[in-house]
């Protein structure tokens, strides 16, 4: 079965932002997914790009993408271009969390 850009979506949803106890996916951290075959390239960017934790989050992010059926090779690549900003968290979420 071919690995598809929703089922690492998926696995990026178990991957969450310490800070805020939220998941990348849902904070809107993931910028981009390019599943070629069985390997997958991911862009995602963190809520701060002095995070203490910013090689663990990208480290959880690779070993949750490998953990998809399909996935032999996965690379997390951190960007912050363009910056992330909470307009990229659903509109649910932002008021939930008072933003």
């Amino acid at each position: 079965m071919a690995v598809t850009e929703k089922d690492v979506q998926e696995a990026l949803k178990t991957v969450k932002d310490p800070e805020l106890g939220l998941n990348l996916v849902v904070l809107g951290l993931v910028y981009d997914i390019d599943v070629q075959g069985a390997h997958v390239d991911t862009r995602i960017s963190l809520t701060s790009p002095m995070c203490p934790v910013a090689d663990q989050i990208v480290e959880n992010a690779e070993a949750a993408i490998l953990g998809v059926d399909g996935v032999e090779t996965a690379k997390v690549q951190l960007t912050f271009d363009p910056p992330w900003t909470p307009e990229r968290i659903s509109p649910l979420i932002r008021s939930s969390l008072g933003l």
